[in-house]
């Protein structure tokens, strides 16, 4: 009778967990069945002990039935109920029985900095022909169990980030691998400092460059939060988890254009979650991880001992895998990795080799490349390019000629250049006559070879004031708003006493800012392109990628083709070299006509380019955002990997001595402005512009409050440091040749 209790509870655990799967005990009568157990339960001595365990014989039968057939054929949405499931394991069960030791570092319990986010100090024994040898860990993921109440989730606020990349800091400094485990359906939407998007920014430019292996391994991976702590050397990915760019009802919000209350149908929820490609299986195809670890069949729940050896086994080999791979003795390399056994070999109890975690100098900076060429190579084969053969060889050979013409003339010749010039005005300072009739042919002659980039002359005031070059006036564009016959209302009348506005005065000579309070109206991006920069100047390059449908997602191609009839171009950004008052930069611009500025594989791709494009040319980097609404939905996970892969571009961009200004404008939300946007050290943004990381709705929706109409706004951005400064539209072109002649290092051409 001891025994049944048990077996009894254990019943009801199963038949709970397949009501988590199905979302319901409506199929095959679950809660019907539930209710037999319980009744069961009460009943237990009332029974002879041969009745008792026939029934619980028939219980068995009848549940081991229903999980087969489940099993048989997992929906994604279905899979997405086994993540949730308060019996799926946690990060708490992975340290107890995956790691022989650990510490829990940063505090615990309640009173830990943000305990969605734990960090632990552990150690991994590992047997060798008989021996036992240690390796030392830094741990860190999210913890969604053990005192549900206070981890909001897994939901990572942005301390807790902040205390993830902490202590990637110290696991770097201490020479230690990192493991990452990934439990979250996303950031905890909040601009607080140091704000969600920015603290995100900021771990995937550090994780990008990081001189240690890191592994990380997803069993519930929401978008910007999964990437907060995600971008690994090696990722694995639970077969029973799910990593996508949204939760499946949200997609099925935007996608079914659901109000807010309103219930979204369990229907379309399914449908989002199968057009999401969000499933082990469908990541792995798309090489957004790279080895898939297998649950039983149903997922491994907390007590599932023979899983915990496999991840056991699969972190060493992995970790030892990304180690490989930085060593030079590429016999021995091929040796450890073969001995290791192949993908689904049963678990060994010992590793035939040896392999020590720790790098060399040399090998440190081999492990920082591969990991470029890594995330750089991502969805890169799902791209859409519309350029022949032979357009593609020239532009090769275009490439590779511009780097060795800009490598001698800005990198050997300027570094020789500059020596010369320094002994010149040494020996010149000492002002003998003599030596100055001797130095100045010389300096004339080296002037004539290495001419200095033209700086623009000053303008003079007649009043006396010296305005440098900032009085150019705006000309020929005028924006087609302008052309109609009425008057409109600026949003602040009520409060600051605003005159209407007559549309043709408002857009064009005003510039769509309200001349009382300085309210600016949204402008198209055509505006910018016209009047920003130097007449002519814009020469567009890589237009010839195209956004496009890389998961089927139905309905999708007609959107798209519907977008690129409408702008006539192929996707939303827009990459183009430019001057401003003569200063060469390279622009990447994200504009609100096609899908509303999100970034997908093609935008993703172009902004790549255009990193590399200003690092080889010397040039200064302006990432101008007229709008983004985030990362595309419909790429899925291909659309995430946007984030990591732009951000280890740009970080060799700014590594380099580049210099990179973002500047935004209207609305700038979610994955780009938590990566590669958010990452720089000069963030302007346009007045009147919302800048943040999710919207007014999924943070009600997420938190349960309000947030001020005022939350995203520029001027708080700029209190909270998000950004450096605010810009009037009409000010734009002065206020860049400003930060672009005051900011910056000695790498750039003109400096």
């Amino acid at each position: 009778m001891a025994d049944s209790g048990k077996i009894i509870a254990d019943l009801a655990d199963r038949i709970s967990y397949l009501v988590d799967i199905k979302g319901g005990g409506d199929w095959a009568n679950l809660d019907e069945l539930l209710e037999r157990v319980h009744r069961l339960k009460e009943s237990v001595f009332d029974l002879s002990e041969a009745a008792l365990f026939e029934e619980l014989r028939l219980l068995e039968e009848r549940i081991s039935f229903l999980e087969d057939r489940t099993a048989e054929k997992l929906t994604p949405a279905e899979i997405v109920n086994i993540v949730r499931s308060p019996q799926r394991f946690t990060l708490g069960d992975i340290l107890e029985n995956v790691y022989d030791s650990y510490t829990e570092l940063g505090g615990e319990g309640d009173c830990n900095v943000d305990p969605a986010v734990v960090v632990a100090r552990a150690i991994l024994n590992r047997r060798v022909k008989n021996r036992v040898y240690s390796h030392q860990v830094m741990v860190i993921g999210h913890e969604k169990g053990r005192g549900e109440e206070f981890r909001n989730g897994g939901c990572a606020k942005p301390w807790g980030n902040e205390k993830a990349l902490r202590y990637m800091k110290v696991a770097e400094i201490e020479g230690i691998p990192i493991h990452f485990f990934i439990f979250t359906p996303g950031s905890y939407p909040i601009e607080d400092f140091p704000g969600a998007a920015q603290q995100i920014a900021r771990n995937l430019y550090k994780m990008a460059g990081l001189r240690v292996p890191m592994v990380s391994f997803i069993s519930e991976g929401g978008s910007g939060g999964a990437e907060a702590i995600g971008l690994a050397d090696l990722r694995l990915m639970g077969s029973r988890g799910y990593y996508s760019v949204i939760s499946p009802e949200g997609a099925a919000a935007i996608e079914g254009k659901i109000r807010e209350g309103q219930k979204v149908p369990k229907e379309l929820v399914d449908h989002c979650a199968a057009q999401l490609r969000m499933t082990a299986a469908d990541n792995l195809r798309l090489g957004t991880v790279d080895r898939i670890v297998e649950e039983p069949p149903l997922g491994a729940r907390r007590e599932d001992y023979g899983f915990f050896r496999r991840l056991r086994y699969e972190m060493i080999r992995a970790t030892d895998e990304v180690v490989l791979k930085t060593k030079s003795f590429r016999a021995f390399r091929a040796y450890a990795l073969k001995s290791q056994g192949r993908e689904g070999d049963p678990v060994p109890d010992e590793f035939d080799v040896l392999v020590g975690w720790e790098l060399t100098d040399l090998e440190k900076d081999r492990l920082v490349e591969l990991r470029s060429k890594k995330y750089r190579d991502m969805a890169r084969r799902f791209l859409k390019e519309h350029q022949g053969g032979l357009s593609k060889g020239l532009g090769r050979a275009r490439d590779i000629a511009a780097r060795s013409y800009y490598e001698l003339r800005y990198g050997l010749l300027r570094a020789h250049q500059r020596q010369v010039q320094k002994v010149i005005e040494e020996v010149s300072s000492e002002g003998s006559v003599f030596l100055r009739k001797v130095t100045e042919p010389v300096k004339a002659a080296y002037d004539f070879v290495f001419p200095k980039p033209k700086r623009p002359a000053k303008a003079v005031r007649t009043d006396g004031a010296d305005t440098s070059i900032f009085v150019e006036e705006w000309e020929t564009y005028v924006s087609p708003l302008a052309n109609e016959d009425r008057t409109v209302s600026c949003p602040n009348a009520a409060r600051r006493g605003c005159q209407d506005l007559w549309v043709p005065d408002l857009y064009g000579e005003f510039c769509g800012v309200c001349p009382t309070c300085g309210h600016h109206f949204p402008l198209e991006y055509h505006w910018y392109l016209e009047n920003l920069f130097d007449k002519g100047s814009v020469r567009e390059f890589n237009a010839h990628i195209a956004a496009g449908n890389p998961l089927g997602f139905e309905g999708f191609d007609k959107r798209l083709r519907r977008d690129v009839k409408k702008t006539g171009r192929r996707s939303s950004m827009i990459t183009f070299d430019a001057k401003v008052q003569g200063i060469k930069l390279v622009v990447a611009m994200l504009y609100s006509d096609f899908r509303n500025g999100t970034v997908g594989s093609a935008e993703g791709e172009k902004f790549v380019r255009a990193c590399d494009r200003a690092r080889t040319t010397r040039r200064p980097l302006l990432a101008y955002i007229h709008t983004t609404g985030g990362i595309r939905i419909h790429e899925g996970t291909l659309g995430v990997i946007q984030m990591p892969k732009c951000t280890v571009a740009v970080r060799e961009y700014i590594e380099s001595g580049g210099l990179y200004i973002v500047v935004y404008d209207n609305n700038s939300y979610a994955g780009p402005v938590a990566s590669f946007l958010g990452c720089s050290l000069y963030q302007f943004a346009i007045r009147s512009s919302r800048i943040g990381f999710a919207g007014p709705r999924v943070i009600r929706e997420t938190t349960g409050e309000d947030v001020p109409p005022d939350y995203h706004s520029a001027k708080n951005a700029l209190r909270r440091g998000h950004i450096q400064g605010i810009w009037d539209r009409k000010e734009f072109r002065k206020n860049l040749f400003n930060a672009l002649v005051r900011m910056g290092g000695p790498h750039l051409y003109y400096k």
